[in-house]
């Protein structure tokens, strides 16, 4: 009995790491929003990004990284293990992956944002082009793992619904 018991168990976490793995391949996301590849042009993906959130009413982040990043992977394997966060951040946003390494430091598209505290690190931008956020991904840690909680409060205060309203009180504000 206590065999089956064992059985049935390692069965459940098997399935349970492949649910989590479908959930995050059932989105069908632009190759720019999932890997860092230092072959492309971040230019043009800026363009199709923006051009794809216009379409879909959302905003832009874009993740600076590279595939040498330790914390990168930390972060992407995070959200693959919670579906439910990887889901809302791409049904809210639209992910533009910028990569930057010894072999490319993609230094004119970098030379258009604010300055990079760390890697990875995220800013978050309107469909039109205007920088919202610079954000430091290790704000979304908590005992040194990325958290739930900052990430949904993240995920939710800087869509789009939201940062219209930011938009119209800060101008409101300086009328």
């Amino acid at each position: 009995m206590k065999y089956i018991y064992l059985f049935i168990l390692g069965l459940l976490i098997t399935l349970n790491g492949n649910i989590h793995a479908f959930a995050a391949e059932t989105i069908d996301l632009p190759i720019y929003s999932t890997s860092y590849d230092d072959q492309r042009d971040p230019f043009k993906d800026a363009v199709a990004a923006i051009k794809l959130a216009k379409k879909t009413n959302r905003n832009v982040i874009i993740e600076i990284g590279g595939n040498w990043c330790t914390w990168c992977h930390k972060m992407d394997n995070f959200l693959e293990k919670n579906p439910d966060i990887y889901q809302q951040l791409h049904s809210k946003y639209v992910l533009l992956k910028i990569n930057v390494s010894d072999t490319n430091e993609n230094e004119e598209f970098m030379k258009s944002l604010p300055p990079v505290l760390g890697y990875p690190h995220m800013y978050v931008s309107t469909s039109s082009g205007k920088m919202l956020l610079s954000k430091d991904t290790a704000e979304l840690l908590d005992d040194n793992h990325y958290s739930k909680e900052h990430w949904l409060a993240f995920i939710n205060k800087w869509q789009v619904e939201e940062t219209n309203e930011l938009i119209k009180v800060n101008k409101n504000e300086s009328d």
